[in-house]
C-alpha cells in the first residue's frame, strides 16, 4: 500500500496545508470559494512558503520557526492566511519524528522559552489576524510574556488555538487525527472524512474566531448549526450533503465574517500529525 513515511517533515506541513485548503469545507476558502480579500491561490502559495522553517522546527525552535514562517508567508501574501496553523504546527514538527507526540510534545511545550514568546509575539504582530478584540490588541501590543505557555493558558477560555498548548494538543491528537483516521477506514474519501471531522468539531467547540468576530451567541449558533448537519446523516448521504449545504450558506451570509478559522486552523495540524505518523494513505482526493 503507498504510505507517506518518504516526506519529509517540511512536505508534510505543506501537504497538510494543501490538503485542508482543498477542501470545501463549510464557510472557508477553497478551490470553489474565494473571499473578496483572501483566495484559493493564496492559501496555496502559503503553504509552499512554510515547508523550509517547518522542516527546521527541531533546531529551530517554536518561536522562531513560528516567526520566520509567518515572515515568509507575508512577502508572498498580502493577508493572515496561515498564523493559527503555524502556532499549531510548529510545536508538533519540533518533535523529533522518531519519538511519538504523545512523550515528546510535553518535552517541547515545556522547554519553551522567554525567547519563544518574544519571537511568538513579533509573529503576531507581523501576521495581523484579523478578529482580535480590545483586549487581545492590547495584550499582543504590550511587551511579549515571559512565559508562553502561561500566556496561552490564560487566553485558553476565548482562543482554541491557545487552548492547545494549554491541554497537551487535546482536540488535534485525539479529536482531529483520528477522525481523518477513521473516516479513511471507513471507506470515505479524505475530502468527505476532512469534512466531516471539521463539522464534528465545529458542533463541539464553537469556533473562536467566530466568536471574536460576531460574539459568543453566533458562535454557539454556528455549533449548533453544525450538529444538525451530523443528525441529518453521514457522508454519502443527500440529507447530509443538503444540511451541510444549509450550514455552508449560513456561515458566507454575513460577508464571511462567521467563516470559522479557528476550527479549519486544527484541521490543518491534525492532517500533519497523521501524515508525519504516516496514518493517511493516497490517494488524497
Amino acid at each position: 500500500m503507498p504510505n507517506t513515511s518518504h516526506l519529509t517533515i517540511g512536505q508534510c506541513a505543506t501537504l497538510a496545508c494543501l490538503l485542508e485548503a482543498t477542501a470545501p469545507k463549510p464557510g472557508n476558502v477553497h478551490r470553489g470559494a474565494d473571499f473578496d480579500d483572501m483566495t484559493f491561490t493564496d492559501f496555496l502559495v502559503s503553504a509552499t512558503a512554510i515547508a523550509p522553517m517547518i522542516e527546521q522546527a527541531a533546531s529551530l525552535g517554536v518561536g522562531r520557526t513560528v516567526l520566520e514562517a509567518v515572515q515568509a508567508t507575508r512577502r508572498l501574501v498580502p493577508v493572515n492566511t496561515n498564523l493559527g496553523i503555524l502556532l499549531l504546527i510548529a510545536p508538533l514538527a519540533a518533535v523529533p519524528r522518531e519519538t511519538a507526540f504523545e512523550r515528546g510534545l510535553p518535552e517541547v511545550l515545556q522547554s519553551l522559552t522567554t525567547a519563544d514568546a518574544r519571537l511568538v509575539y513579533e509573529a503576531i504582530r507581523a501576521a495581523q489576524p484579523g478578529g482580535l478584540g480590545e483586549a487581545d490588541e492590547m495584550d499582543v501590543a504590550d511587551d511579549a510574556p515571559a512565559d508562553l505557555l502561561t500566556a496561552m493558558r490564560v487566553a485558553a477560555d476565548r482562543d482554541l488555538v491557545a487552548r492547545q498548548y494549554a491541554n497537551g494538543f487535546q482536540q488535534v491528537l485525539n479529536e482531529v487525527k483520528p477522525g481523518l483516521v477513521d473516516g479513511q477506514q471507513a471507506g470515505w474519501s479524505l475530502t468527505d472524512a476532512i469534512i466531516h471531522t471539521h463539522v464534528r468539531l465545529m458542533s463541539r467547540y464553537p469556533d473562536t474566531l467566530i466568536a471574536r468576530k460576531c460574539g459568543d451567541e453566533v458562535a454557539r449558533q454556528s455549533a449548533d448549526y453544525a450538529a444538525a448537519v451530523l443528525q441529518a446523516g453521514s457522508p454519502g448521504e443527500d440529507a447530509y450533503y443538503a444540511a451541510l449545504a444549509d450550514l455552508d450558506f449560513w456561515l458566507r451570509s454575513d460577508g464571511n465574517r462567521r467563516n470559522p478559522g479557528t476550527t479549519a486552523d486544527l484541521i490543518a495540524a491534525g492532517i500533519f500529525a497523521a501524515l508525519r505518523d504516516d496514518e493517511l494513505a493516497p490517494p488524497f482526493g
